[in-house]
């Protein structure tokens, strides 16, 4: 469902609808032709009239004040304001199952404060890279780590605008944050991501190599003129590489292996492990608009594994298999999508590819879920740089194509055509993508 849709549950962030943040606010001034006119905009929707009535009456308790009068009030009382905080972060606590003490609970929410900037700054310095100033968080918000003071920022006519947006996205940022902790103190996800380790250092990997040690190799590929999918790719030592003379149309990629055992063979595997930060949780729940992260984050621990041939990754789960049998662990795999082969996966995320070859399941083992996505050579060159595959690409589809973009950053307030950022990002990721071989072949990437 679009993030701009009626039945969208970030309704509050949507700068098309009736709770847009305006030019100017006034409290004191219930009955001007613009509240009028506002009223009548928003009795529109029976829905939204009714989410409206919900977010006032949850502002009203959180601030403690029977109406908007009383709010210009606050604005200037700092003692109370000071109570109000503390008020504030004591049922934020208890909503969110924090326990502990006043510092504790400060830090908390100060942690879910620094979640939401991430989320800004991160798009920041990779999909906006470019647009970086028209998107930098206004200082004034960027600091503030108070629900309270944020709150109060909305309704006071001083902000500007776009920094009262930011406040308004920044609590709404904050609360999926809150959401998101909780849900990971529930499932235990940091023991999980310990003990997955832990698994895969005692039963997976060969003993031959120390922990964290990796056989350094590269991936010498040819690109097609036309969609710059690979059309060869040969494995590379560190001597070898060095005197290779790239040319356009070649790509030299690293990559650093361990190993595992399988009958008398010791097999080479690229892996990566990663547990997704709560920033990127945040956004995988505004680009689902969901804002439970027990139905939108299922991938909260993944593995990316790339082999030599299909072959080898079919030794490779059954190593895994094997591998959670001697670790006193029955292994099932859920979800199964098979392309390495032939034939397409059915793309569910928006902005993802159809024609992408990979193994991908999920594996419940040892009371955790993960998910595996497995690559041959080719398959991992080509998601990497294949036209309309890279994964920079799907990257930059994803959060414009599902509205994240326009929702996070409106054009009206930061005045950007994200059709045009979008395209021109595309142009130029797939720019650095196929121009690359000139910066490799100087050493200077």
């Amino acid at each position: 469902m679009s993030v701009f849709k009626e039945k969208s549950v970030f309704t509050s962030l949507n700068q098309r609808g009736p709770l847009a943040v305006k030019p100017a606010i006034d409290l004191s001034r219930r009955f001007s032709p613009e509240a009028r006119q506002w009223v009548k905009e928003l009795k529109r929707s029976q829905l939204t009239l009714t989410k409206y009535r919900a977010l006032r009456s949850q502002i009203f308790e959180f601030l403690n004040v029977p109406d908007y009068q009383a709010i210009k009030q606050l604005l200037s009382d700092v003692s109370r304001r000071r109570e109000c905080s503390i008020r504030a972060r004591h049922l934020l606590g208890n909503m969110f199952g924090i326990h502990g003490t006043e510092l504790e609970l400060k830090s908390r929410v100060s942690d879910y404060a620094r979640t939401a900037d991430a989320v800004i700054n991160s798009l920041k310095i990779k999909i906006f890279a470019p647009y970086a100033s028209h998107i930098a968080i206004t200082n004034e918000v960027e600091i503030a780590a108070d629900p309270i003071d944020l709150l109060l920022m909305i309704f006071d006519d001083r902000y500007h605008r776009k920094a009262r947006f930011e406040a308004q996205r920044k609590l709404s940022l904050m609360s999926l944050a809150g959401s998101i902790d909780q849900r990971e103190r529930e499932t235990g996800i940091e023991d999980n991501f310990s003990t997955f380790l832990d698994f895969l250092n005692q039963y997976v990997w060969s003993k031959h190599q120390k922990i964290g040690e990796h056989d350094i190799v590269y991936l010498l590929s040819n690109h097609q003129d036309a969609d710059f999918s690979c059309s060869e790719v040969k494995v590379l030592t560190q001597e070898d590489a060095a005197h290779v003379k790239l040319t356009k149309g070649n790509k030299l990629t690293l990559l650093k292996r361990r190993r595992f055992i399988a009958g008398n063979r010791e097999i080479p595997i690229y892996v990566s492990i990663r547990k997704k930060p709560p920033e990127a949780k945040v956004l995988k729940l505004l680009r689902k608009n969901e804002k439970n992260p027990a139905v939108a984050v299922d991938d909260e621990l993944g593995l990316m594994a790339v082999l030599n041939s299909a072959a080898d990754v079919k030794i490779f789960q059954k190593h895994l298999t094997q591998s959670a049998t001697r670790a006193d662990s029955f292994m099932i795999l859920e979800d199964i999508s098979d392309t390495l082969t032939g034939g397409r996966h059915k793309a569910t995320s928006t902005g993802s590819s159809s024609s992408t070859p990979m193994l991908k399941f999920f594996a419940r083992l040892g009371g955790m879920r993960v998910e595996f996505i497995i690559h041959t050579n080719p398959s991992w060159v080509n998601y990497m740089y294949q036209k309309d595959t890279a994964h920079d690409e799907y990257e930059v589809r994803r959060i414009f194509d599902s509205g994240v973009a326009e929702l996070l950053f409106p054009r009206d307030i930061y005045l950007l055509d994200h059709s045009i950022v979008r395209n021109n990002m595309i142009r130029l990721f797939r720019k650095q993508i196929e121009e690359a071989w000139h910066w490799e072949k100087n050493g200077t990437k």
